[in-house]
């Protein structure tokens, strides 16, 4: 459908990419990862045709239509949501026009003559096409979009005007969606989502019937909407079957295939190097000398690129607060006329990391702020706990920082036992590399001040975190920086995200906002929507007598320790993968005997050191299998039981 040759890329004097070779096929789903900087955006240009190429060439086959989403900038105006998602069937609509002109000249002719004829055959022509392109459905196709992308119908007639950027890139992504070119090229389509609109465009994505390409710094999107990953590294474009998780797996074992070549080869080199320094001048062996250096000169060297390093910080953890943290009694927030919640009342403890989730605008960031005393409730009280330091990360939080400082001025400030090294890593982590840790707070853009803000608040966190979407601005390492410090942290969590994978690692219970109420679910997000999809949940007040729904509790203990109920498809992996399991056990049983035996029969001391090293990693991952095995196959046992 679509091939790029010897493909390459500059931006400037820096080269992206070079020697790209990729064929895109009909049903191709790829995902585009990489460093921030390194070209993907760029790449995704290429493709729909926005900018060109440096190096190489690009052929399309005729016909062929790619849709593009840009990360944000669209800016949409002149008509109304539903009118504005309409207009990508003009086509239709000039059918409509012709067969609406056809009929009333059917209406004048007489049926039995050859001009009537010839009308009523277009007629039927167009017909037939537009019931095959299901165009009497597409006010059904346009409604269907906008509700999955969280448009409640009031706002289908409201001018696209007044919508702000967020918005107005969903109705930007809706229209894309409804074209439905042959090509759909997405950059970071997630980033003005909510989980429930993630979650439908994955759907959405899963039944599309023709190729897409996708950026996005969100782990689970990724796994469920991918089978193939291209990622641009180290200047070249290296492709891996599979989704993300598969890719990171295939990733090291390519990565330790590479390393033991290298060593391999330079310890061959060593060793004629090693021979012709010592045997050149003697005539009895400038023969085997001569052999040597044609070998050498024959060698193609390997390469190393260079090491990404894998950054770990260890972040100061809190003073301990008291049992209880925070307790809301019958808090409800209005503002004016308009009501967000009420009737909630919960008790959060120490250690929990509480998810709020719910649509936008149903009162997540609304209810962080009273939990931060930025907003005065309505009714109701609340109270804090013994020993509780709140710390809030707002969406807007860069407003809070001093614009004239250095950020690994302030940085250094903040933790003066940490050294230059550790500050340099841990801004490096959240996108700030080289001279950039020199800039001025002020320079920075919002996105970069509020990756800035949330680096500062974790050199020193308080017991008690309050963190609205401190994923946003963040790729995929960053990310993972930022959970391990909060796995690791002592203190309690309540925060919101969009990203699925940060929310199902992280969370403890789900705190459900909507509908003027407040719902718990206790686990992390892949328990809650269980739970949503099959048995409701039977969860008391504490003393005040409400239903269950208004108010966020525990689920009383189990009487008995109980295994976490798995969704079906993921028992289905599991059980694959006990079989898989038990196949290369079988197999690597097999190798280690194979080996035990030709170390029985010696040969020559070069052989035996390299059955023995052989047998040695057998036998290592024969050991790490079997335990993987047992694992596994106990917690299918306990699903079955």
């Amino acid at each position: 459908m679509i091939q790029l040759s010897g493909a390459g890329k500059r931006f400037g004097p820096k080269l992206l990419f070079e020697n790209l070779n990729w064929l895109i096929t009909p049903k191709d789903r790829a995902g585009l990862v990489g460093a921030n900087g390194t070209g993907k955006t760029t790449l995704l240009k290429i493709l729909a045709g926005i900018e060109s190429l440096d190096y190489g060439s690009l052929s399309m086959t005729r016909g062929v239509s790619a849709g593009y989403l840009p990360q944000d900038g669209l800016s949409l105006s002149g008509r109304s949501v539903f009118a504005e998602c309409m207009s990508v069937f003009s086509s239709f609509h000039d059918m409509e026009r012709e067969m609406e002109q056809l009929t009333h000249k059917m209406s004048e002719l007489d049926p039995a003559g050859a001009e009537y004829a010839q009308v009523a055959d277009r007629f039927h022509q167009l017909d037939s096409e537009f019931r095959t392109r299901d165009g009497y459905a597409i006010e059904a196709q346009v409604g269907t979009v906008l509700a999955g992308l969280g448009f409640p119908h009031s706002d289908w007639h409201r001018r696209t005007e007044e919508f702000s950027g967020g918005w107005q890139m969903r109705i930007a992504l809706a229209k894309l969606l409804l074209e439905k070119p042959n090509l759909l090229l997405l950059d970071e389509p997630t980033n003005h989502l909510d989980l429930e609109a993630r979650n439908w465009l994955e759907q959405y994505l899963h039944d599309y019937p023709f190729a897409y390409v996708l950026i996005s710094h969100d782990r689970y999107f990724l796994d469920v909407t991918v089978d193939k990953i291209v990622e641009i590294w180290n200047r070249g474009v290296h492709f891996y079957h599979g989704n993300y998780e598969k890719y990171l797996q295939q990733k090291q074992e390519r990565t330790e295939q590479l390393e033991a070549a290298y060593r391999n080869q330079r310890e061959r080199i060593e060793q004629l190097e090693a021979f012709i320094n010592r045997f050149r001048y003697q005539a009895t062996k400038a023969k085997q000398v001569q052999s040597r250096i044609k070998e050498l000169d024959k060698i193609e060297r390997i390469e190393l690129p260079a090491e990404e390093r894998s950054i770990h910080f260890s972040f100061p953890q809190p003073k301990p607060s008291g049992r209880i943290v925070a307790e809301f009694q019958n808090v409800a927030k209005s503002y004016g006329e308009k009501f967000v919640f009420g009737g909630v009342s919960c008790i959060i403890e120490r250690g929990d990391r509480i998810a709020l989730v719910g649509v936008n605008g149903a009162g997540k960031s609304t209810l962080i702020k009273l939990l931060a005393g930025t907003e005065p409730l309505s009714e109701g009280e609340y109270r804090l706990g013994h020993n509780v330091e709140v710390d809030y990360f707002a969406q807007d939080q860069y407003k809070e920082l001093d614009t004239n400082a250095r950020m690994l001025d302030d940085l250094s400030s903040l933790a003066p036992r940490s050294t230059n090294t550790e500050l340099r890593s841990l801004l490096g982590c959240f996108l700030f590399s080289e001279d950039d840790v020199f800039k001025r707070i002020g320079v920075l853009s919002g996105g970069e001040r509020n990756r800035y803000a949330l680096a500062r608040m974790l050199m020193q966190p308080s017991n008690f975190l309050l963190l609205d979407e401190p994923t946003n601005h963040l790729d995929l390492r960053a990310k993972d920086v930022l959970l391990e410090s909060l796995e690791n942290y002592t203190g309690t969590v309540v925060f919101v995200s969009h990203d699925r994978y940060f929310i199902d690692k992280l969370a403890t219970r789900i705190f459900e906002v909507g509908g003027g109420e407040v719902h718990v679910f206790p686990g992390n997000y892949e328990d809650y929507l269980w739970r949503k999809e099959g048995k409701p949940l039977d969860l008391t007040l504490l003393g005040n007598g409400r239903p269950a729904s208004h108010a966020p509790q525990e689920a009383p203990a189990p009487l008995a320790p109980a295994a976490k109920r798995l969704n079906p498809i993921k028992l289905k992996k599991m059980r694959d993968r006990c079989q898989e399991l038990e196949q290369r056990i079988a197999e690597l049983e097999s190798e280690v005997a194979h080996c035990e035996a030709e170390l029985a029969n010696f040969v020559n001391a070069e052989e035996t050191l390299r059955v023995t090293r052989l047998l040695d990693q057998r036998r290592s991952e024969l050991t790490k299998l079997v335990e993987e095995w047992e694992q596994v196959s106990q917690a299918v046992e306990s699903q079955q039981a």
